[in-house]
């Protein structure tokens, strides 16, 4: 039978595609590189002739998933037609949805003591690639008179900061009473940040 040959860019997919389910469904260090290319059906060597290590494609699958969230609050930056207030809870609620995936939290496979060096990396990207964006929308704020801030990129900085706190609380899986005031003080905190109204500003609970 021949071999069938697949383009090297869906060959890659498709490992990052079968790597990435089966992380999810058995945990990142029981999966085995073997355990990925015999589900494709492909040889070893294959994997390797794309990925150095299972590390490297966690590393990809992370910037896959951070740069489809810049792409969406690139989006919405650019958009002509908003606000800087109103861009401000669509990022925040980009941020939010980023963390979700299907019934559960992205990447939650790594949130133990074993991998925490991981999620960092995960924390890390994520920051490099989305406060660009956030400090463009301060900016925006701060020229139109919406924002009434002295350093946009301290600003995002503290921002950052404060939604990282309440990730970190999703992951944790505290009590839904407890969440929903670490949602209440972290509206609170970004809109002593940004100078805005109190109650202005609500962050998505679902």
């Amino acid at each position: 039978m021949a071999r069938i040959t697949k383009d090297p860019q869906e060959r890659m997919k498709e490992i990052l595609d079968t790597a990435e389910e089966m992380f999810y469904a058995n945990g990142y260090h029981e999966t085995q590189i073997t355990d990925i290319v015999k589900k494709i059906g492909v040889a070893q060597g294959t994997f390797y002739y794309y990925f150095k290590s299972k590390e490297e494609i966690l590393e990809v699958l992370i910037s896959r998933q951070i740069q489809a969230a810049a792409n969406k609050v690139g989006q919405i930056v650019a958009d002509k037609n908003s606000g800087p207030h109103r861009k401000l809870e669509l990022v925040l609620e980009v941020m939010f949805r980023t963390i979700r995936y299907k019934d559960g939290l992205l990447f939650e496979f790594l949130y133990n003591d074993q991998y925490l060096h991981l999620m960092d990396k995960l924390v890390c990207k994520g920051k490099q690639i989305m406060s660009p964006s956030l400090t463009r929308v301060i900016e925006e704020g701060k020229e139109q008179g919406v924002f009434f801030v002295s350093h946009p990129e301290i600003a995002q900085a503290f921002i950052g900061g404060i939604m990282e706190t309440v990730f970190e609380a999703t992951y944790e899986k505290v009590p839904a009473a407890i969440y929903a005031h670490y949602l209440e003080t972290a509206s609170m905190l970004i809109e002593k940040v940004l100078g805005l109204p109190d109650n202005s500003l609500k962050l998505m609970q679902d």
